[in-house]
């Protein structure tokens, strides 16, 4: 069992790719708080189109962003770095001029810009994490991650508030709101390609004598299919029981959003930092047995009734939060620690594609189980996560092996 790793601010900056980079994360973020929560109301309020027809335009935008993401993988794996982060959002910049450039109902200029929004918001993640890769290892990678993801979270919630403020100005407001998050992405592009990050590309490892196996993550990957549902409960899983079911006000979703919010962002990098004792194996183990728990707690909430039913909902719902926590501060650093060096782009960009399928497909999920009842949907949900988390920890011992072997093989080089 290792001791728990202690980082410094500063060093978690330059572990995060310096004091600019951050400030792009910050933009960045800001940016897409601002317009990611709104651009279905966007479709419908500004360009006139129905409710189904915005919605379909943005899932098949999100979903065929996707599609980028080997090429995005063979990219970071020729040594780029920063400058995919930069495409990432320079790409967005893109979608956003479409979006201020469709006219009022056309659904198909409308499901272009929503096609390169998904593609920049699905190619960021696996950029990030490959730069912060380039320039931290072990478990201070670890933290900067769990940092870039804290202050993810927050631009997120601040951009959100933001735009929030601006929709009692009407249609005005929201082509506004589009502007100046197009150019935020801008500024965070600039940003980011000024750090002029780049790897030299590593050249395949001979086999060694033992015949040592390359990873096999399939079981990693497909189980964070079921993990990744966890980040979409507080915005869709969690108003729909407490509206549909519990009759409740909306003032509870709105509060169990704000409240995952903030204990991301305060509580991200200290429970990562704390986690670091055990393996990262075990820790996502773990954090698929503490999100199961939250589900079946979420089942009885709901049992209670109109009366005690949305607070406890809302109890419930700070495990789950925790859970989220364990679950994002141990999966992207467990592959980024599995993949052998000039294979890291792209088993980074399979993992976001894992991380993408399984939040593209959660909304039909959740809200098909959900139409059976609340047993049919937690129940599932937690059976589902004891399984993946099962399928996690039965790789330890292989996972482990080749670990341990890349440590020790990286530290003679």
């Amino acid at each position: 069992m290792a001791t728990t790793t202690k980082i410094q601010p500063r060093a978690l900056v330059r572990a995060s790719g310096g004091p600019r980079y951050a400030v792009a994360l910050a933009v960045d973020a800001l940016g897409t708080g601002m317009l990611r929560p709104f651009l279905l109301l966007y479709g419908v309020t500004v360009l006139r189109l129905s409710a189904p027809v915005t919605g379909i335009a943005m899932t098949v935008g999100v979903v065929v962003g996707l599609v980028c993401m080997p090429a995005v993988g063979r990219w970071l794996d020729r040594g780029a770095r920063s400058t995919v982060v930069a495409a990432s959002m320079l790409v967005r910049v893109l979608g956003v001029a479409l979006l201020l450039a469709t006219p009022a109902g056309h659904v198909w200029l409308f499901a272009t810009a929503a096609l390169f929004l998904g593609i920049g918001n699905q190619a960021w993640p696996a950029a990030h994490a490959a730069l912060v890769s380039t320039v931290a290892h072990g478990r201070e990678r670890d933290a900067a991650l769990a940092g870039g993801r804290a202050l993810r979270n927050a631009g997120l919630g601040a951009g959100a508030l933001l735009a929030t403020a601006c929709l009692a100005g009407g249609t005005t407001a929201l082509h506004a709101l589009a502007a100046v998050t197009g150019l935020a992405y801008l500024a965070a592009a600039a940003l980011a390609w000024s750090v002029h990050l780049r790897a030299h590309p590593a050249a395949p490892p001979a086999k060694d004598s033992a015949g040592e196996p390359a990873p096999r993550m399939g079981a990693l990957l497909a189980a964070n299919v079921v993990y990744a549902f966890c980040l979409n409960l507080p915005e869709i899983a969690l108003p729909l029981i407490l509206v549909t079911q519990l009759q409740a006000s909306p003032v509870w979703s709105a509060a169990i959003f704000v409240t995952n919010t903030v204990l991301v962002v305060t509580l991200q990098i200290p429970v990562t930092v704390l986690m670091s004792r055990f393996s990262r194996r075990t820790v996502l183990a773990l954090a698929g047995v503490v999100l199961a728990a939250s589900y079946l707690g979420f089942l009885a909430a709901t049992s209670l009734g109109h009366g005690w039913g949305a607070p406890a909902v809302a109890a419930v719902s700070v495990v789950c939060t925790i859970g989220e926590i364990i679950y994002a501060g141990s999966a992207t650093a467990l592959v980024a620690a599995l993949a052998p060096v000039h294979l890291l782009g792209r088993a980074l960009a399979r993992f976001q594609l894992s991380t993408g399928f399984g939040l593209a497909v959660s909304p039909a999920v959740i809200t098909g189980l959900a139409s059976h009842g609340s047993a049919a949907l937690w129940g599932s949900l937690a059976t589902a996560t004891l399984l993946s988390a099962s399928a996690v920890a039965t790789e330890k011992d292989q996972g482990t092996r080749l670990s341990g072997f890349r440590r020790r093989a990286r530290a003679g080089s």
